[in-house]
Formats: structure tokens, sequence, C-alpha cells
């Protein structure tokens, strides 16, 4: 039972899959009490056998359902603040505490240091950014 309820901060599915394990090896000693070595077995060969075929499946059918994002995905669209001059060569910008490498998404771009970027898409550990219309001042265009 404990399996389970910490399963439900981690949602990794690999407790999940340790406690129908330790359910298989309840059941097993619900029929046979006196028989530790089998419960053992039971509970290790169904913990085992999920774990590595059953787990697989069930993340992939997860991750492919639709409108799911992990967790680096989830930057895209948000705010971050340049730590240091950034331009389609490289840079570095600051989010929710963690440093990431960052680029410009368009060559005639660059952001200084403090300046407010948006977040465009990811491409590995680089963050493709552009500056975000919240950071930059009132301009009266005349219309």
């Amino acid at each position: 039972m404990l399996l389970g309820v910490a399963e439900m901060l981690t949602l990794d599915l690999t407790l999940l899959m340790l406690a129908a394990g330790a359910l298989a090896g309840a059941g097993t000693a619900a029929v046979f009490p006196d028989a530790w070595l089998a419960q053992v077995l039971v509970a290790l060969a169904v913990a085992g056998l999920s774990l590595f075929l059953l787990r697989p499946t069930l993340l992939a059918k997860v991750r492919n359902a639709p409108g799911y994002r992990n967790s680096v995905n989830k930057l895209v669209g948000s705010t971050a603040t340049a730590t240091a001059e950034i331009s389609v060569t490289g840079g570095e910008v600051k989010v929710d505490g963690q440093l990431w490498t960052a680029r410009t998404l368009d060559s005639s771009v660059r952001v200084l240091p403090g300046q407010l970027v948006e977040i465009y898409e990811v491409e590995g550990t680089t963050l493709v950014v552009y500056p975000s219309e919240r950071g930059l001042p009132y301009r009266n265009t005349g219309l």
C-alpha cells in the first residue's frame, strides 16, 4: 500500500510495479502461508516482469498521449532572464533559478544581460529565445 501511495508522488510507474510484486507475494502468502520461499519468488518474478515488460509499454502510451509535455518542453513559452549577452551564436539565461545555454531565434537580434526573453523552443540543452515584449520599454509607433 505504501508503494502505491508513494507512486502518486513520483508518477514514474516504478513503485507501482514493485507494489504489484508485493501484492502478488501477499496473494501467494494467503494461499500458501508456510511457503515463504514461494512468496518471495512470486513477488520478485511479478515485480521484475512488470518492471521490464509492462512499465515501458505504459510509459510509451503516456508519453504519446495527446497534450503530453515533459518538464523540458514545458519551458516553451515561459519567460527567462538573460544573464549574459545572447546572440545567434550563444549566451545564457536563467529560468526558474536554473542557468541554461541559450541562443537567439534571429541572427539580427541581440539580447543584453538583464533583459527578459521568451523561450521559443528547446534544442537539446540549448534554449532558443527571442526578446520578450514585456521586457522592452514602451515605444510609440504612431498607430
